[in-house]
């Protein structure tokens, strides 16, 4: 089954980590400091096309994690991911 994050990314459900608001993980350091890291080791994603309301982790075989910035609310993306099998 895959994950459709928005804007034709499509990711197999499989890979996904985590789904998060990014609105209210933003607040926390350690989540600041995780996307500043992730995003200088160049493994940050934004398929977005526009404001970005969450973030998806995955991992990937060619790194340990990626992180897909998207549009589409943390919810949806986990009514999504329930609805292909996916258990968060």
């Amino acid at each position: 089954m895959y994950l459709h994050l928005g804007q034709n990314e499509i990711v197999p459900s499989r890979r996904v980590i985590g789904i998060f608001d990014l609105d209210k993980c933003s607040y926390s350091r350690r989540t600041r400091e995780y996307l500043s890291a992730a995003d200088k080791e160049g493994v940050v994603l934004d398929v977005s096309g526009d404001i970005p309301k969450s973030f998806v982790v995955c991992d990937h075989p060619y790194h340990p994690q990626i992180v897909y910035l998207s549009q589409l609310n943390p919810a949806t993306l986990q009514r999504r991911a329930e609805s292909s099998g996916l258990e968060l």
